[in-house]
């Protein structure tokens, strides 16, 4: 098996770069360097995707203190850390799994993905990874973290955006995407924009520009094959995740692309689960300074937020 899957390849032909993605496969490998194991015992968070019995494709993340996340060898990662109950994950992570996983510094802008099949611990997980690379920093805001005691309260569970969910998405200026390819292998990303970028069209629609990337299309080629996909939306000073599994199809229309600013394609999202659950993460972020690549945010929609 080549770097990319099928899926993967029609959105790279798709887009016309069929040969930055052949350069930017030299990147893809299975081992973590040990540099990035340095990196990854310094973090105190990550993002995961995965898929659930449903077949619904969730984000969620993981948190614990520096060192919870570590490399006992070069293709295995050890997380002490699990989703709790009721988080769409928790369920699927008791037994061995596909996970993507998306390791992000917003202090430093730097970030890392890893892929591979997680197994129970107690406690914790043991993923056996297949694939580990790191991003470019474009489009993460930078941001410091503090600790503060907190207290998840119970996760409200709708399945459309409550007005208050969609006044929060439009300041949002980050959020998480999780897909899987149609054998169920998942990925997490990261998208960044300044805020509005993230477009609310109705109580269970959204849409977002597809700004310009490494041209692997890991998350637009999962949407080939497999249109199922979860965003996970923080607040980065509560602390409170909003969880949603939907649908997602990627408009390749360039006129429609044109009238966005930065935008390369416009990806639509079907919500069908909603999960918030408040003050679920101990960290709190500061005011952020917006990424120098952010485009400008496209224009609101009117009536969007009826």
């Amino acid at each position: 098996m080549g770097a990319y899957h099928h899926g993967e390849r029609i959105a790279q032909e798709r887009a016309g770069l069929l040969d930055n993605a052949d350069f930017s496969s030299a990147a893809i490998g299975s081992a973590i360097p040990g540099i990035a194991r340095d990196f990854l015992a310094e973090q105190p968070v990550i993002v995961i995707g995965g898929t659930d019995a449903n077949g619904d494709v969730w984000a969620s993340q993981l948190t614990g203190e520096p060192g919870f996340i570590s490399a006992p060898g070069p293709t295995s990662l050890d997380i002490a850390a699990v989703p709790p109950p009721g988080d769409p994950l928790h369920e699927p992570l008791t037994r061995p799994t596909h996970l993507g996983m998306l390791a992000m510094e917003p202090t430093t802008r730097r970030r890392m993905r890893m892929n591979g099949t997680a197994h129970p611990t107690p406690g914790g997980l043991h993923v056996t990874l297949d694939q580990v690379y790191a991003n470019c920093p474009k489009y993460i805001q930078k941001r410091e973290p503090t600790k503060r005691p907190t207290s998840p309260a119970a996760p409200r569970h709708s399945h459309e955006l409550s007005a208050g969910q969609v006044a929060f998405l439009t300041t949002a200026d980050t959020f998480f995407i999780a897909t899987a390819d149609q054998d169920g292998n998942a990925d997490a990303s990261h998208r960044g924009g300044n805020p509005g970028f993230l477009q609310t069209l109705g109580p269970t629609r959204l849409r977002w520009p597809d700004y310009a990337g490494n041209a692997m299309f890991n998350t637009l080629g999962n949407l080939q094959v497999n249109p199922h996909a979860g965003l996970l939306v923080p607040d980065w000073t509560t602390g409170t995740l909003l969880q949603l599994t939907g649908t997602a199809t990627v408009d390749w229309n360039p006129d429609h692309a044109d009238a966005v600013p930065g935008a390369q394609r416009i990806v639509e999202f079907t919500i069908h689960h909603v999960v918030q659950t408040d003050h679920a993460s101990p960290l709190s972020w500061s005011t952020p300074q917006y990424s120098r690549f952010n485009p400008p945010a496209p224009q609101p929609v009117e009536g969007g937020t009826a």
